[in-house]
């Protein structure tokens, strides 16, 4: 019987039959999971590499990576607040849940995220911080040539008198003649009374919201009561207030009934079926700083142009911790959120005492009005 004798150079093609028999299944097996790979949604890519061991070869797969998902990340400072929602549901609604969440701009994840500014000094410092944001909110950025002042429809060159807060009434800041203009309130103690009258003046359409309102509607937009006021206006009355966090868990809503007592001002105006505030004011009594970061994160400011807000200094505000100087920069950085925005400053007014954080300073006071246009309108 004859032998082989590879080592003399014998029997070549059967040595060479039985490498490619070894190579074969490495090469199925790195094929295999090409194709596998490339239909999983959950996986990116495959690396594959040969490499010699003991004279032979041998197949690894040296990583397969996840696709990764992009997700929003909160302010500091914000708790991040995820809805649950099973994956039967997901599938069953998704395309009109997703319609429905964003039918205004940038509902809930807006274009921009707060951007915290630096320290005034460069480090802490309850002194700088507290002379930056005074000097912030007492100096108007845009000068009007025109006004509208408390209790008056007709623009002016200048008030007749001292007053809380003013509306730019340059001609193209105001809504159009054939246009109706709709005003929002929010207001609790009638402190808005001069404000209504002006808007009512204007020909807008009125919605007041307070939540300790007897006589208003409570929690159905669509419902909401109404009532005669000034020149003969109609005023709508919500028995509602401004919510600053997301809900949890949102189920799907009919225009004009978004439910609950709080809403933030995207879901407000989506359930009124407003695309624009002509005139927003707001007395939120120290719960402004977490909606005005609502409204610079969920993009909501660039459906609102004209803004009078009542800011409060002597304590820190709903939701609102950290040392004074913390507090401070903070504060500052949602005034600065508002102006990146396209809100400018056209008018403050100093209100009564001079408590900041609970501390008596001579040169500022515990709350100011100001009035804002936003200019990119």
């Amino acid at each position: 019987m004859r032998t082989c004798a590879p080592w003399r150079g014998r029997c070549g093609v059967s040595l060479r039959s039985g490498v490619l028999l070894l190579l074969i299944p490495p090469f199925l097996l790195a094929l295999q999971l090409l194709v596998v790979g490339s239909l999983l949604p959950g996986v990116a890519r495959v690396w594959m590499g040969l490499e010699e061991r003991d004279g032979g070869v041998a197949f690894s797969v040296i990583s397969i990576e996840p696709k990764r998902s992009s997700r929003h990340r909160g302010t500091p400072g914000v708790a991040e607040e995820e809805a649950e929602v099973d994956d039967g549901q997901r599938r069953g609604e998704g395309a009109r849940a997703y319609e429905d969440e964003n039918e205004m701009h940038s509902r809930q994840v807006g274009p921009r995220a707060l951007e915290v500014q630096l320290w005034a000094a460069g480090e802490p410092s309850f002194t700088a911080e507290l002379n930056r944001i005074i000097s912030y909110i007492t100096r108007p950025q845009m000068n009007c040539s025109k006004v509208l002042s408390p209790g008056r429809a007709q623009p002016a060159q200048s008030p007749a008198a001292p007053a809380h807060w003013l509306l730019c009434a340059e001609d193209w800041l105001l809504p159009a003649t054939h246009k109706t203009c709709v005003a929002y309130s929010f207001s609790m103690d009638g402190g808005d009374a001069d404000f209504l009258k002006t808007v009512s003046g204007l020909g807008c359409e009125i919605h007041c919201f307070d939540p300790s309102n007897s006589n208003a509607s409570g929690g159905h937009l669509g419902n909401s009561l109404a009532s005669n006021h000034g020149n003969g206006g109609v005023v709508s009355q919500h028995k509602m207030w401004l919510e600053w966090r997301a809900p949890k868990k949102r189920a799907h809503k009919r225009r004009g009934n978004p439910g609950g007592v709080s809403q933030t001002l995207a879901d407000i105006m989506a359930a009124l079926g407003h695309h624009t505030v002509h005139f927003l004011y707001a007395d939120l009594l120290s719960g402004e700083w977490r909606v005005f970061q609502n409204w610079i994160e969920a993009g909501t400011l660039q459906n609102v142009h004209h803004l009078v807000a009542k800011v409060h200094l002597q304590w820190a505000g709903f939701e609102v911790g950290g040392r004074d100087e913390e507090v401070l920069r903070y504060w500052f950085s949602v005034l600065q959120g508002l102006q990146a925005c396209g809100l400018k400053l056209v008018h403050s007014s100093a209100g009564e005492g001079h408590s900041v954080l609970k501390q008596t300073v001579a040169n500022a006071h515990s709350s100011y009005t100001l009035s804002w246009v936003n200019t990119r309108h």
